[in-house]
């Protein structure tokens, strides 16, 4: 869990998301923390982004992740570019410990995103996904720029709980936007590599 995190009380809000929150905030602070200024033009991937841009994409996603606790939550545009990047960490273990204060406590039970609406137990557990899965992009750009073939796995347990999210949450309209076409994978995949492989990512590597 990431230092000064709030935990989730079962009492309030959408407690079972929250927990996948905490679980997935937990796994990509580590992540993040490895992160160097010399690390920050290796790609990631996403192919569009190096490490710098990927990070400035999580900060803005957090922010609008907190700010969905409100009920409303305007729709992110491109990702704004810090100018020192690798400054922005500590920020971004802040905004995430703040994220996850915020979903600790009573929620509206609906947010609305632009015209739309989302349950909040949704969005929570979409955050989740988010969080993980772009703190494993961040772990396959160090792994690759270390010269190693593979980055940490995914937990399993919580790559299981988050493929279930993944396969109602990301359809054929997410495709291109928001995520790579599914790639195939191995017959003998773990949970993570599944998940991956569902969202574009190659299961093996990077």
């Amino acid at each position: 869990m990431i230092a000064g995190a709030a935990r989730a009380d079962p009492g309030y809000g959408v407690p079972a998301e929250v927990a996948l929150l905490e679980r997935a905030l937990a796994w990509t602070g580590p992540r993040l923390a490895e992160v160097g200024p010399d690390d920050l033009s290796l790609p990631t991937p996403c192919p569009a982004w190096d490490l710098a841009a990927l990070l400035a994409h999580m900060e803005d996603a957090l922010d609008a992740f907190a700010e969905a606790a409100a009920g409303f939550v305007v729709p992110l545009a491109s990702a704004r570019l810090p100018e020192h990047p690798v400054a922005r960490v500590p920020v971004l273990h802040a905004k995430a410990c703040a994220l996850l204060g915020s979903w600790s406590r009573p929620t509206l039970p609906r947010v609305r995103t632009g015209s739309h609406w989302i349950e909040a137990p949704v969005l929570v557990a979409t955050a989740a996904l988010e969080v993980t899965v772009h703190g494993w992009d961040v772990a396959a750009a160090l792994a690759r720029g270390a010269g190693e073939n593979r980055p940490p796995p995914l937990p399993e347990a919580l790559a299981g709980a988050l493929l279930r999210v993944a396969v109602t949450t990301v359809g054929p309209r997410s495709r291109g936007a928001r995520f790579a076409p599914a790639v195939p994978p191995p017959l003998d995949a773990s949970y993570g590599e599944r998940l991956l492989a569902y969202l574009g990512r190659p299961p093996l590597g990077c």
